[in-house]
């Protein structure tokens, strides 16, 4: 199963005191995701929270691929649009990237050009 991980909505940033934010490329992610949640069946989706270290993240990705949305594919596969390779996982840390592959590999629709 592909993993997606993608961080929590509403989370503090103490470089910006008494703000609250969301990250507007998972956003986007999790638009798409609530919009068809009929094909998510083979997705598994992980909401971490937005503070680093990102120990989930680097358990599968490695310290330098914390960054967040990432798409990590099964063990196995790959993609012409991966973005990095981590202990035999694909991963791919592009949001139209992983558009793109939530549309080929998930069959969710393709975004209107």
């Amino acid at each position: 199963m592909d993993d997606l991980y993608l961080v929590k909505p509403g989370f503090a940033d103490p470089a910006y005191p008494g703000k609250t934010f969301y990250c507007w490329h998972c956003a986007l992610i999790e638009g798409v995701l609530a919009s068809f949640p009929e094909l998510c069946g083979s997705l598994s989706v992980h909401r971490i929270a937005w503070p680093r270290p990102r120990n989930v993240l680097i358990d599968v990705a490695g310290e330098d691929n914390q960054s967040v949305p990432l798409l990590v594919l099964r063990p196995g596969e790959s993609s012409i649009l991966q973005t990095g390779n981590f202990n035999g996982r694909a991963l791919i840390a592009d949001k139209d990237a992983i558009l793109a592959i939530l549309s080929e590999r998930h069959g969710f629709p393709d975004p209107h050009p």
